[in-house]
């Protein structure tokens, strides 16, 4: 399967104010391993930037004046990611922030053209309960991300597909028996008997625990909490 691992920065928080793009980066994925293929454009974004959105990554209308517009880029960057899945952490804030450029030129919106995996939403099912910002992340996964002193598109795609791959490496395993030749199951009289089973059985202490990652999880998701709807 072939994946994009992508992220944006941009002029501030909000594209419905007419916010923009002003770096776009994505490292191509090929069975889960980098082909060497990405894309990385630093764009002029026609309008100020937010002082807190510097601060984040460092950028400013000066250091963007000589660089291309969206629309001078977005052919070529939806010819690379057209098919694949894209990889974003906190996807909901870059589509976004992508369909209002796309939008804004007359062309197809992201989700038309590639599918979306939120890196976040998999990070919080995987880690419940925990921190699961790109640096908390990095730090769980011995990811190294000393040169992260600033934001920026390209070094953060870099980060979050090493991330990625650390968090679905059970995937790997599971794409090789999927793409393996099927063996026939065991006849019924072929079946191994009599498994010695042993239970260990939590301890009171961390059913305690568990009750309360479960309220909190049944807090933040508004009554969705399945370990505690369970029957």
């Amino acid at each position: 399967m072939r994946r994009i691992v992508l992220d944006t920065e941009t002029t501030g928080l909000e594209p419905g104010e007419g916010h923009r793009i002003i770096e776009l980066a994505g490292l191509e994925l090929s069975d889960r391993r980098p082909t060497g293929r990405h894309f990385h454009r630093f764009l002029n974004p026609e309008r100020a930037i937010d002082l807190a959105a510097t601060q984040v990554h460092g950028m400013t209308v000066e250091d963007l004046a000589d660089k291309p517009k969206f629309a001078d880029v977005a052919d070529e960057f939806l010819e690379f990611v057209a098919g694949a899945e894209l990889l974003i952490h906190n996807a909901p804030f870059d589509v976004a922030f992508l369909n209002a450029e796309l939008t804004r030129i007359g062309r197809p919106v992201i989700d038309s053209v590639c599918s979306v995996t939120d890196t976040l939403m998999l990070a919080r099912e995987t880690h419940p309960g925990k921190k699961n910002s790109l640096d908390a992340l990095c730090e769980r996964y011995a990811v190294d991300n000393a040169r992260r002193t600033l934001h920026g598109a390209l070094l953060d795609a870099q980060l979050l597909a090493d991330v990625w791959i650390a968090m679905t490496r059970g995937q790997e395993s599971l794409d090789i028996a999927l793409g393996s030749i099927p063996t026939p199951a065991l006849m019924a009289e072929e079946a191994p008997r009599n498994w010695l089973l042993t239970v260990i059985r939590a301890t009171a202490e961390e059913l305690a625990e568990h009750a309360g990652i479960c309220e909190r999880i049944e807090r933040e998701s508004k009554g969705r909490c399945l370990w505690l709807h369970a029957a």
